[in-house]
This record gives structure tokens, sequence and C-alpha cells, in this order.
């Protein structure tokens, strides 16, 4: 892998401001020869987790959301909604690692042992993704170019997950210790320098990866499940969450649908939440449905008495109207001033019902997702009336619950619900899942609506697996990726492809890049063939979204 380095604008002028750089000859350094004594590793770290935490969130914006029926899109949904994907490369990763080898091997050097700790969380965390979302992956011979090593082998996934597992050991290690020497807190995006919430976060994510392996090294799993929950040490606040908030200052350090750096709002109203966990939040009364959605801007109302199949306008406070949609700013003003709309329709005649409801979701994988519940205004140019929009949060380029998520407390707890519902640690596995959905209800600002929600049929504890794992997807609303990993490992929930959807079953992996197939052909040929084709490979063969990686191999899941 060609190594490089970065300079992070705005990380950059930041530091220049708090740091005090005595000498400019500090960052003016040869980015293919770093002499670790002279790294400066405050300079690096606000880059590092600013640029890890930011591609993490694309994930969600880009793929993760669509393909965990978190949201749909009604325009240029192909690849979203459909999975119909291209090849993928994974150069913005290893760029991450590769500075961050910089900032690690001067950390060493220094003997800054939080700087080598966050490090080590960095390495982990960022090959974790490579070989979660691609499989075999280089690691060993990774970003050694000032080696001479240009086309490097490709690991195996199980080597690379003993290795992830072993940096966040080190890592745990070293932040038990204390040491902070070095830190500038300001320089921490994530904790300020605070070691023992890196402490926890580091165990949280053992707490992952080795969940990760349940199916393919359950004992050794349990094992690391077990000596962590045992230390007690790991995200159990929800102000401890490791997540980096948006600045809000440009297109690039805010929240990916902000409307103020798109001029025509489109991508905002593009996307919409999917039926899938629409209807569960619906059935459920979950609190957090009012948080994330906003109810329909105009209602449909089923009435027989109708003599034709539905209004061809819409009824403003029951009164006919001479229009049959209005713009999304017209209908926020009317509604703000205490205006309901509705059209009504009869279903003997339409023939088929309409979703009626406040809130409406779009059903995943359908052939036309504009037009969905009889928009009559399908495209893109006027969003759709009879749909739900987000909330207006979203809309903002920062705010209270716009963040880019790395790992949480309610994750956290449903891997310890699912640890114990296995016998694998002591603890009682309703009091962990309760203590799951508490936490997750709080991060979205409403722990007083816990004792409800709770106490709802089909949310009270009733010791299953898919339980465990179908709340923990709600909970990953807005961080997808890592319900995508629950959901190949366990077959939670049972999400089905829609009619569109460019196969019958989700996929479980991105293709592996063009540039690995230009500059790496013979090392990424010998990754294919580890590869295990399926029925659903079909034309792509074995680099295809539906081949199985190691990881999958012998489970008999997803599917």
């Amino acid at each position: 892998m060609k190594r490089r380095f970065i300079k992070y604008i705005v990380a950059a002028s930041l530091i220049f401001s708090i740091a005090g750089c005595k000498d400019l000859s500090e960052i003016n350094i040869n980015p293919n020869g770093v002499d670790p004594s002279r790294a400066n590793v405050n300079l690096m770290l606000p880059g590092l987790l600013s640029s890890l935490s930011g591609h993490y969130a694309i994930l969600d914006n880009s793929l993760s959301s669509g393909i965990m029926q978190h949201m749909q899109e009604d325009g240029w949904f192909d690849g979203y909604n459909h999975y119909r994907w291209d090849s993928k490369d994974w150069g913005e990763w290893y760029e991450i690692l590769a500075n961050n080898d910089v900032m690690l091997k001067a950390a060493v050097t220094n003997q800054l042992p939080m700087h080598e700790g966050i490090g080590l969380v960095v390495r982990a965390f960022a090959f974790g993704v490579v070989t979660d979302l691609w499989g075999d992956a280089p690691y060993t011979e990774a970003i050694k170019a000032n080696e001479q090593i240009t086309q490097p082998k490709f690991d195996g996934q199980e080597t690379i997950y003993k290795g992830i597992l072993a940096d966040l050991q080190r890592a745990s290690e070293l932040f038990q210790a204390g040491n902070t020497s070095g830190i500038i807190a300001n320089n921490d995006l994530i904790y300020k320098g605070d070691i023992k919430k890196w402490h926890q976060f580091a165990n949280s994510m053992l707490l992952r990866y080795a969940m990760r392996l349940s199916e393919k090294m359950p004992n050794e799993a349990a094992q690391i499940i077990k000596r962590v929950y045992d230390s007690g040490v790991y995200l159990s606040n929800t102000a401890n969450n490791a997540s980096v908030n948006y600045l809000g200052n440009t297109s690039g350090d805010s929240y990916f649908l902000a409307t103020q750096f798109d001029a025509d709002g489109s991508i905002f109203r593009r996307r919409k939440v999917a039926k899938t966990i629409m209807d569960l939040l619906i059935a459920n009364k979950d609190p957090r449905l009012t948080v994330w959605v906003s109810p329909v801007h105009c209602q449909w109302v089923e009435d027989l008495t109708l003599s034709t199949a539905y209004d061809a306008f819409v009824r403003k406070n029951n009164v006919p109207q001479s229009y049959n949609s209005l713009t999304f700013v017209q209908y926020q003003t009317e509604i703000a001033a205490g205006h309901k709309f509705t059209r009504h329709y009869n279903p003997n005649i339409l023939g088929y019902r309409l979703d009626t409801a406040k809130y409406v979701g779009v059903p995943a994988g359908s052939l036309e997702p504009s037009s969905y519940n009889l928009n009559p205004t399908p495209g893109q140019i006027v969003q759709n009336q009879h749909v739900s929009q987000l909330s207006a949060m979203y809309r903002q380029p920062t705010g209270t619950y716009l963040k880019r998520r790395l790992a949480t407390t309610e994750e956290t707890y449903f891997i310890l619900a699912e640890a114990a519902q296995r016998g694998w640690i002591g603890g009682n596995a309703e009091t962990l899942y309760n203590e799951a959905i508490k936490a997750s209800l709080t991060a979205w600002g409403v722990p007083d609506k816990y004792a409800a929600y709770i106490a709802q049929p089909n949310v009270k504890y009733k010791g299953t697996l898919e339980q465990i794992i179908q709340q923990k997807w709600v909970a990953s609303w807005n961080c997808a990726t890592e319900s995508w990993m629950d959901f190949r490992r366990t077959g939670f929930p049972k999400l089905v492809a829609g009619p569109a959807s460019a196969e019958t079953v989700l996929p479980v992996r991105f293709i592996y890049g063009n540039n690995e197939i230009n500059a790496n052909r013979e090392n990424l040929e010998a990754a294919i063939e580890g590869l295990q084709e399926t029925p659903y490979s079909k034309v792509r063969g074995k680099n295809s979204q539906w081949s199985k990686p190691w990881i999958l191999q012998g489970t008999n899941k997803p599917w």
C-alpha cells in the first residue's frame, strides 16, 4: 500500500491555535520517511480521529442504512435500495492506517503510552472495517512501502481478527496504567484526554470483535467477553459514548443531509425512513419515532362514502382545495400555522388500501419508491406528501443528536445481553437487555419513556436471541454498519430483499475495488479464490457482494 501523510486543514488550524508549535519544521516532514522522533503526535491526533469517524459515518449515509432497511431513497436509488453495486476501493481506510502508523511509531519512540493506546484502537477499528466489509485484506504487509512492499499479500480474516483483538487488548492494558503523558485534551476529539473513557471504549471494542467471532471461534469469544464483563470496564453511560460531533461549518464537517449545503434540498428530500423499521416503531409505540421522523404532510383518510377512487385535490382542514400538492416549505409553513391536510379515498373503488398512518415509510426495494402511497408528484422535484420525511433536526448541519458514532453504551449492553443469553457470562440477560434499551432511549433524549416502552408486549424480554438483535437493530439507527454485521452473523432481524432488488437476499460484503485489480492483481486473485461462491453470486462470480468471506463460511448465516 502506498503510504501517504495527509495534512488535515481543519485539524492543523486548530492545533496552531492551541498547541503553540515553536518551529514550522515540525510538520515539514517527508511523508514517505517520517522520523518517529520528530513526528508530532498531537498534531496528527485530531485529523486521525476526524477522518476515522467521518469515513465510518459515511458508510451509514452511503449504503449501510439502506442495506439494513433503516432508510430508503426515492431518487437515484438503485445502489442504495436495490444493492446494485460496482466495485469499491478501500483507499480511505488504508490512508487512515498509514497516517496512524506514523503516529503509533512516534508514540512508541517517544514513550507516550496514551497516544500508543489510541493508535492501537484506531488501527484495530480501521482494519476491522476493512475485513468486515471486504474479507481477506493486506494486513501483515500493509503500509510498508518504505520497506519496498508495494504489492502486499492478503491475510486471511482469521489472522486479521486475531490481530485486532490483540491490539485492543494491548490498548486496554496501556489505558489501565493511566499514564497520560503528552496528551493535549483539546486534540482528543472523542474524550478530551480522559484515559478512563478510552479504556472503556477499547474494552467495548473487544466485546464487539469477540462477538463478531461468536460462530467461528466461540470458545475464544466467550473467554474475552467474560474477562471484559468481569472487569466492569466498558461503555456503561451514554455520556461516554465514543463519537465525534459535527462542527457545522462547511459541507465536509456537517451532517450529510444538511440543507444549507444543498441548494434545492433534494438530498434531504429523497431520503426516507424504510417501512420495515417504521412499522415496528409504530407497533411498539417507540418514543424514538417522533425524534427521528416527521408526520406525513398530507394524511390519507379512508372514506367509503366517496364516489370516486380518491380525492383529486387535498383538503385543508377538511375543505377541498384547488391543488393536489404543496412544496415542502409551503407545507411546513401551513402546518406550523395549525392547518391540517388530508385526502380521502375509497378502497372499494380503488381496489386496494393506502397507508393512512400519521407516519409512513417506504417499502424496501420497491420498483418506483417515489410513487408509493399514491404520490401525486412522483420524481425528485417535490417531496412525497403521503410519506414521512426525516425529522427537522436532520436538515441541520449540527445538533445534539447528530454525531459520528463509533461505539455506544447501548451496543455494549446488547452484546452483554447476548453473551448472558448464550450462558457466556454470569449477568442476567433480561437486566442487560433492559439496560441497553434504556441507554438508547437516553441517548435520543426520551429516557422518561422507558417504563412505558419496556412494558410493550413485543419489547418486554422473552429470552430469545432474535429479540435481542432486533432491538439492537433499532438502536443502531444512524450507525447501521454494526447491525449489518449482526445480521450476517445471526440472520436477525429477518429482513427480506424488496421485489426490485438485484437478488432475493441481502448482500454480505463489498466488491474488491479496481485499485487492487490494477495494482495488486495476483494477491487479490488469491483472496478472491478464498471467497465462497453462492447461488446469488451469479454474473460477478466470486468477487460478488453475495459471496461469503471466511467469517460466514460454514455458519449457514445469514441465508
